[in-house]
């Protein structure tokens, strides 16, 4: 048993690392809708997507700042439904106290965002877990098949 949590001491490490970084760009009381508008002009004029609206690059932002939750979370968990119900949770706690944090707004929006992201995050990390059992029984009908 003791192994079996020392290899999963990194995740753990990951895992405080990350969510040091979010808390504080997610509590901060800072705006970022300068640095939306930026990326979403970007995309207007030098890529010239002008179907895309600011309001994407926010959710995907939103996205992807989820994603190594889930991925992490179900690492840690084995199981990826934990990781992507403990993203919900902790994203609808985010947007509560986001509603005193001056320039700071709640949204349902970044909340789906956010588990949407968990949920990729999580399913990549079943992914793994999918590849990794599949390897394992490959081996052992090698194995097997060797003995005979």
């Amino acid at each position: 048993m003791e192994i079996f949590v020392h290899k999963r001491i990194w995740v753990r490490w990951a895992l405080a690392a990350y969510l040091v970084a979010v808390g504080l760009i997610v509590l901060l009381p800072v705006s970022y809708s300068e640095i939306i508008a930026a990326i979403w002009n970007g995309i207007r004029t030098d890529l010239g997507l002008t179907f895309f609206g600011a309001g994407w690059v926010e959710f995907t932002a939103n996205v992807l700042m989820f994603l190594p939750l889930g991925f992490l979370l179900t690492l840690l968990f084995r199981h990826p439904w934990y990781g992507t119900l403990l993203a919900l949770v902790l994203s609808a706690g985010v947007e509560v106290a986001q509603i005193v944090i001056p320039d700071r707004v709640a949204s349902l929006r970044d909340i789906v965002a956010n588990t949407l992201g968990a949920a990729i995050g999580a399913f990549l990390a079943w992914l793994l877990f999918l590849r990794r059992d599949h390897k394992r029984s490959r081996a052992a009908a090698r194995a097997a098949a060797s003995t005979r």
